[in-house]
């Protein structure tokens, strides 16, 4: 009988040892799964930072120059001086005007010339003056001995023929090949300005015995042959020409003439009115001792660009004074180049611009973000003219030893500094340095103002405001939740606001933005007058319940069950409030406290604005403070908790010295990870603000967040652009923002748990 039963005890030993093994064997698979997982997870975050970081660095590359060629068109002469240069917008095909009235078409690369046209002058006239109008326009003036000028305009048609692209250079008049006549006088023209477009065509013209003219051309077509365009000439003679004037320039818009002389003296002719133009402002432009030696307008004729020959370039344009009259102001100035600067040259479709000196160097800057992105030395002989390509990746420069230099640009982000990131930064058509996100325009002129402070402030505004709601009323929510309610009560209480987490954010938003931004409009008063009105009125209650309701019926509800009385308390609190909001508008603020706020607080008023952002983030947050700090509440071992109440203490006291210190760790943990969803919320802050990028920390305005902004503009944003590679940035700002507060909240919790692991 033994055989069998130590058959029976040895196969019950093998089965339990194969069982343990098996168990052995899910641990391990487990440990190595979740380490698996966890690593795979830490790996996700470093890639995706790297990817962000990846994006962004390019923003940062410094500008990169290099010569491609040089050579001569022809021989220098007197004769045959260069006048002005210029290319197309692939870079490949260069133009040259001469003294002559010669216009080469070349190859950048090579200099070898493709055409050549002469402009028609007429009989026994020679060139006295030359100027370019906007580069968009690629529009050239000449100015001539007996007064007239004939403007001249370089296109370049492209082909694909068999499929290769042709570029066919030539010249065209845009008012005809006759000169047009800008003094009466027939007086040489010694200096000439020119603007020019479909409707309008302004000339600014300095005489050889000191005259300043203006002539303005506006184009009418006639009623009866669209194809006839008639022109209307105006000319005036202005006063307040500066001595021995040396520049002259019109704007874009053909609205100020700006006049200087090299002491810089500058004087600026308003031109709104082209019957009745006036000297506007006279005003002094370089420093004693120094004088003018370059004078360009950049893109979008606004501010003027002054280069000294003491290498320095300031800009200058129109600032709103207190009387609200725009008066030319110097805003900037840029001082890496120290010889006398020879030529400017503006870029296409940006702030920045190129500038020679007498030393041979070349500097690339970009006007508002206040760069200099490089100076290095081009040649021996200094430049004499410059011309940029219209996408400015590429260069034309002359000295004055008659050698071309072609050059290949690599400059992609000027506009990209840490202050204009960070910084106010004083734009142009601005009275004073700000702080500004605009990124797109309805105006080709736009400059895109890419400042990220607005909307790491209004992110952290919008967190602020969520968790200013959130945090007291999940911890303390948590706090009687764990703590005092029922526990039949707490079943069912736990599991609904957890539930709440699951809402999808975008239906919060939808409601907050349609439906409670405004409701609260409406009861502004209503809403202020809740505040005072819930906690009065629950004490009230309390107390009444307390003291005035008889012990049988208090008797007769279950223990800790009290707080489902407050349920219709509270609603009937929030409708009162609501219900006399009418009543407390007329009676306090005429009937309107909106206006009230406007008209004699002086604060603004948003409907969608960072109340209704507080309540519903808020709302939206509570569930994940509200569930982690509970759980820490309620995992407070119970031995303490005894403890505490058998050495005399009572239940708030054991609460506060006890419960609240060892959890602690927890409800920071749960207030930490709650302001990082806060801030990095995108749905509900899209919908429930007006997306308005200011750095107002009033409650009745809106803002525009980090998250928000990506994901309002990174659909429109061209791929590699500056626009695209910011909003990646503005990602990696945010992410940055998480990840310290998440850092912290660890650091802290660990802390915490250390400083009270003895309880």
């Amino acid at each position: 009988m033994a055989a069998p039963g130590n058959d029976s005890t040895t196969a019950s030993l093998t089965e339990t040892q194969l069982r343990q093994r098996a168990r052995i064997l899910k641990d391990v698979i487990a440990r190595y799964a979740i380490t698996l997982g966890g690593i795979s997870v830490i790996l996700a975050v470093v890639l995706i930072f790297f990817y962000l970081l990846f994006v962004v660095v390019p923003l940062f590359k410094p500008a990169h120059i290099e010569e491609v060629a040089s050579y001569q068109l022809t021989p220098p002469s007197i004769g045959d001086q260069t006048l002005h240069l210029a290319m197309e917008e692939q870079a490949e095909i260069g133009v040259r005007f001469t003294r002559s009235g010669l216009a080469q078409f070349f190859f950048t690369r090579s200099g070898a010339i493709i055409t050549e046209q002469s402009i028609p002058l007429p009989p026994e006239t020679t060139i006295t003056s030359f100027t370019s109008g906007s580069p968009h326009t690629a529009m050239v003036a000449l100015g001539l001995s007996n007064g007239s000028a004939i403007l001249v305009r370089h296109v370049y048609q492209v082909t694909f023929p068999n499929d290769k692209r042709v570029i066919t250079p030539r010249l065209d008049y845009p008012l005809g090949e006759t000169p047009l006549v800008i003094d009466d006088a027939g007086r040489a023209l010694r200096l000439l300005a020119v603007q020019s477009d479909e409707e309008q065509t302004s000339f600014g013209a300095i005489t050889d015995d000191n005259r300043l003219l203006f002539t303005h051309f506006s184009s009418e077509e006639s009623f009866l042959d669209e194809d006839e365009v008639a022109q209307e000439r105006t000319s005036i003679e202005l006063k307040g020409l500066p001595d021995n004037s040396r520049y002259l320039l019109l704007d874009t818009e053909q609205r100020y003439l700006y006049a200087a002389n090299r002491e810089g003296v500058l004087s600026i002719f308003n031109l709104a009115d082209k019957q009745q133009p006036y000297l506007d402002q006279r005003l002094p432009s370089v420093a004693d001792g120094t004088r003018i030696t370059a004078m360009k307008l950049l893109t979008g004729g606004i501010s003027l660009m002054i280069g000294s020959a003491d290498g320095q370039i300031s800009q200058w344009f129109p600032v709103r004074n207190e009387s609200g009259k725009s008066v030319f102001t110097r805003i900037r100035d840029f001082n890496a180049q120290t010889a006398p600067i020879t030529a400017l040259a503006p870029e296409f479709s940006r702030k920045g611009f190129l500038a020679a000196d007498g030393s041979g160097k070349l500097g690339i800057y970009h006007a508002t973000a206040h760069r200099t992105l490089l100076v290095e030395q081009i040649g021996k002989e200094p430049l004499e003219q410059l011309a940029i390509a219209p996408r400015a990746n590429a260069l034309l420069g002359e000295d004055d030893a008659g050698n071309i230099h072609f050059l290949r640009i690599d400059n992609e982000h000027p506009e990209i500094s840490f202050s204009s990131l960070w910084g106010k930064v004083w734009y142009e058509s601005y009275d004073e340095p700000e702080y500004i996100w605009q990124s797109s325009s309805s105006s080709d002129d736009f400059e895109p103002k890419l400042s990220l402070t607005p909307i790491t402030f209004g992110t952290l505004k919008a967190a602020f405001y969520a968790m200013l709601i959130a945090v007291p009323l999940a911890i303390l929510g948590a706090i009687f939740t764990a703590q005092f309610m029922a526990p039949r009560m707490r079943r069912i209480v736990k599991p609904t606001i957890e539930i709440m987490e699951a809402l999808p954010t975008v239906i919060i938003g939808f409601l907050a933005g349609l439906w409670l931004a405004p409701v609260l409009e409406t009861h502004l008063p209503g809403v202020f007058a809740l505040l005072l009105v819930m906690p009065v009125g629950i004490l009230l209650f309390a107390y009444t319940w307390s003291h005035w309701i008889p012990a049988a019926i208090r008797s007769s509800l279950p223990e800790s069950w009290e707080a489902a009385l407050l349920i219709p308390v509270v609603l009937f609190l929030a409708w009162g409030s609501f219900a006399i909001s009418p009543v407390l508008e007329k009676m306090l603020f005429d009937g309107d406290m909106i206006q009230w706020l406007t008209h004699e607080l002086g604060i603004a008023f948003d409907q969608r604005n960072s109340m209704v952002v507080g309540i519903a983030m808020g709302f939206a947050v509570i569930p994940t403070i509200f569930s982690m700090a509970e759980d820490a509440l309620f995992g407070v071992p119970k031995h303490l908790v005894r403890g505490s109440l058998a050495l005399g203490a009572t239940p708030w006291q054991t609460l506060v010295r006890v419960i609240l210190l060892t959890a602690s760790p927890g409800i920071f943990a749960a207030v930490m990870i709650g302001l990082g969803r806060a801030v990095g919320e995108t749905m509900i802050v899209l919908m429930a603000t007006g997306n308005t990028p200011i750095m107002d920390f009033s409650i009745f305005q809106g803002m525009r967040t980090l998250s928000a902004n990506i994901a309002v503009e990174m659909p429109e944003a061209e791929v590699a652009s500056t626009h695209y590679r910011v909003l990646f940035l503005a990602a990696l700002v945010l992410f940055a923002l998480t990840f310290v507060f998440n850092t912290l909240a660890e650091v802290v919790r660990q802390r915490l748990r250390k400083k009270y692991s003895s309880l």
